[in-house]
């Protein structure tokens, strides 16, 4: 399995648990395999667990770059993918920055509308870019 597909089984994940929040994120992994909707994968897992833990701390970084939109008003497809890239951009050891706003991108591409592609883009390079000062 490439990483983009462990990527985008971790989206899927994180899209799944805005909908169920109330089950923990081992359940949702666990759940997910069972049914065949993933893969086992150790990075799948490290990244999903990881944007569950740092949720808040994702959230937080995106509210600052939002411009003006609260969190109602983002997609939970772009949501997912914010929070998924932030994850990697900050909490996870070894993925380059571009890969992780590439990968973000061609995300939304495939599960967003096709304009949320770019704001996610905008949103990721702005913090890259702040971040990075």
């Amino acid at each position: 399995m490439t990483r983009s597909q462990e990527r985008e089984q971790a989206f899927i994940l994180l899209f799944e648990k805005s909908f169920n929040e109330d089950v923990s994120p081992e359940r949702l992994i666990e759940l997910s395999l069972d049914s065949e909707v993933t893969e086992k994968s150790n990075f799948t897992s490290e990244l999903f667990l990881t944007a569950c833990e740092h949720q808040s701390d994702a959230d937080e970084i995106i509210g600052r770059y939002a411009k003006g939109r609260s969190f109602s008003r983002i997609s939970k497809v772009s949501l997912a993918v914010l929070r998924l890239a932030v994850t990697e951009i900050k909490f996870i050891e070894g993925v380059p920055t571009g890969v992780s706003i590439n990968e973000a991108v061609e995300l939304c591409k495939k599960y967003a509308s096709e304009d949320e592609y770019s704001y996610v883009n905008g949103i990721l390079g702005s913090i890259v870019k702040d971040e990075a000062k």
